[in-house]
């Protein structure tokens, strides 16, 4: 790996005040931090977290101490921890918050049929008016700007009147984990009944539905007579359907897209080239990443902005609970398209030449078993599985 920092960011460089909300995009890793051990330090009445990986190192234990301090100045305290994403983590840790007043509650605790859908989401609740989420998990990877093992990733911090639809998510998540873990089919239905409220900041939930989760009906209506899509995103395998989308997109307007060329799972990498020769062949234009690995889920349609948890691929879009944002705001699109526009310089430029080179038989086979591997099983079971795609750095191990 080259002696490269990971990328830092202006954190008053990307905001926006859209219908009575105060948007704040922090790119920079040590000011997540900062800004989440303030907004818990800062904490009157209540915090609430889902995390998918919560791990016990140096950022997670900052995060953790604040929390359990919280709960001793009287502040009610309450996680919802993925354990499957978290089971490097050891239950005993979260004693002094539990004896501080606090609770911790991990989903999917048992083997069972619903097992393999996770908790995917990461978001954090101060006192019921502010939200921050994105695809950032506590741990110090996320939260940080180390060279040898960072996560190229961003986290909004969200004030206004829709923070009250997050208040009632998380009661519902919370409620379910705490109850009927485990319940698939209670589970479907919360995901289903989800109420989809229109106006210029929308959360949008998805999970393991049917068809499509609400968030990715969302996006497959944005992307239906689109003109420009821009797109950061670390794990990118969706299905047919929505590949055409994106093809037509390109084929009429402007698509253009950031991939990760670093990554701690091998398979992800080759289940997203699997597709770069039909976005290629439709007139797409496809970066990756160089500098370290890159974890965005960021989405920018015309002028919808979407910022979340949620990858491009099939766990994410029909499987894995997660959670997005939704912003239509014209300012605030162009801001972050010019964001993603701003990473080209640390990419390579994917080129139909460039990528039909390493595109032989055997690479494409092994890419094919990759996008199917990684549509089912978990990111965490994926990374074992590299098909002879090449191991990942060693000191890019989460």
């Amino acid at each position: 790996m080259t002696d490269v920092p990971c990328p830092a960011s202006d954190p008053d460089a990307l905001t926006a005040d859209v219908a009575g909300h105060r948007l704040e995009v922090i790119v920079d890793g040590d000011q997540r931090l900062a800004r989440i051990l303030a907004l818990l330090n800062g904490a009157v009445h209540s915090i609430d977290i889902i995390m998918y990986i919560f791990e016990h190192d140096g950022a997670g234990t900052r995060v953790l101490d604040a929390m359990t301090a919280a709960a001793r100045r009287g502040v009610r305290v309450r996680a919802v921890i993925d354990s499957f994403g978290s089971s490097d983590i050891a239950d005993s840790i979260f004693a002094p918050l539990r004896e501080a007043g606090g609770s911790v509650t991990f989903f999917s605790r048992r083997w069972r049929s619903s097992y393999l859908i996770r908790n995917h989401q990461k978001l954090l609740l101060i006192d019921e008016t502010v939200a921050v989420t994105g695809g950032f998990n506590i741990a110090a990877p996320y939260l940080g700007t180390q060279r040898d093992n960072c996560w190229f990733d961003l986290g909004i911090v969200v004030r206004g009147p829709s923070v009250t639809r997050m208040v009632a998510w998380f009661a519902e998540i919370h409620d379910y984990t705490v109850n009927n873990d485990g319940k698939l089919l209670m589970l479907r239905r919360l995901i289903r009944e989800w109420p989809v409220e229109a106006g210029p900041v929308t959360w949008l939930v998805g999970g393991p539905t049917q068809r499509l989760s609400p968030w990715a009906r969302a996006v497959r209506s944005d992307l239906t007579g689109a003109r420009q899509l821009d797109m950061a995103m670390a794990y990118f395998s969706p299905g047919q359907g929505m590949l055409r989308r994106l093809g037509r997109v390109a084929r009429e307007g402007r698509a253009r897209f950031i991939m990760a060329a670093k990554s701690d799972n091998a398979a992800t990498i080759g289940a997203s080239r699997l597709l770069y020769g039909y976005l290629l062949r439709k007139g797409a234009q496809i970066w990756e990443y160089q500098p370290c690995k890159l974890h965005m889920k960021l989405i920018v349609i015309d002028d919808v902005v979407y910022i979340g948890t949620a990858n491009f691929d099939m766990r994410s879009l029909f499987v894995n609970v997660e959670v997005m944002l939704r912003i239509a705001d014209a300012n605030f699109a162009t801001q972050m398209r010019g964001f993603i526009a701003a990473q080209q310089p640390e990419c390579e430029n994917i080129t139909r030449a460039s990528h039909k080179a390493r595109a032989g038989w055997l690479t494409r086979l092994r890419w094919t078993l990759a996008w199917f591997v990684v549509g089912a099983a978990d990111y965490t079971v994926s990374r074992r599985l590299n098909f002879g795609l090449g191991d990942p750095d060693p000191d890019l191990e989460v």
